[in-house]
């Protein structure tokens, strides 16, 4: 595992590239929706977890002083922070929950890969994203067809044709 400390070798930078790679996708569906965590902080969140669960892990080898799964506690706790602050700074109402959660998942990931999953890693990623534009197409078919019945109903006409 200290390989993946190391900027010399090839799985430092196969981890730091699919961790790039997973933030900088799910951040181009939230950037291109205008939401917050867009590109950048995605990539950074994800690379900045990825980095400190990769760092804990090079100090546990060969030292049981070090716990990884402390780091990882903390990890939780602080993204937990920055996943309030998107929260609350919408004006006193309650949005950016989304957001939030997004957050959390790029903690997450940044953490797999930091572990060495990369395989769940980016199925996560996958979906994550499928999550993100799976729902919103069904919200979106839902609106459309509530719109339908509301028109149709405040235009006047019924349901036998009649004018």
């Amino acid at each position: 595992m200290q390989e993946l400390t190391n900027p010399l070798s090839f799985p430092f930078w196969l981890h730091i590239g699919l961790t790039m790679l997973c933030g900088g996708i799910i951040g181009l569906e939230r950037q291109l929706r205008g939401k917050p965590a867009g590109i950048r902080t995605s990539i950074l969140i994800c690379l900045g977890t990825q980095t400190f669960v990769s760092l804990s892990v090079a100090l546990n080898i060969g030292n049981a002083a070090y716990d990884p799964s402390r780091v990882l506690g903390q990890v939780v706790t602080g993204i937990g922070f920055i996943g309030a602050g998107v929260i609350m700074g919408k004006e006193g109402a309650v949005k950016g929950v989304t957001s939030a959660a997004i957050i959390w998942m790029l903690a997450a990931i940044g953490s797999a890969i930091g572990l060495g999953y990369l395989i769940m890693a980016a199925t996560l990623t996958m979906m994550t994203v499928g999550v993100l534009i799976g729902v919103e197409l069904l919200e979106a078919s839902f609106r459309k067809l509530r719109q339908g019945v509301h028109a149709r109903y405040h235009r006047g006409d019924n349901d036998e044709g009649e004018e």
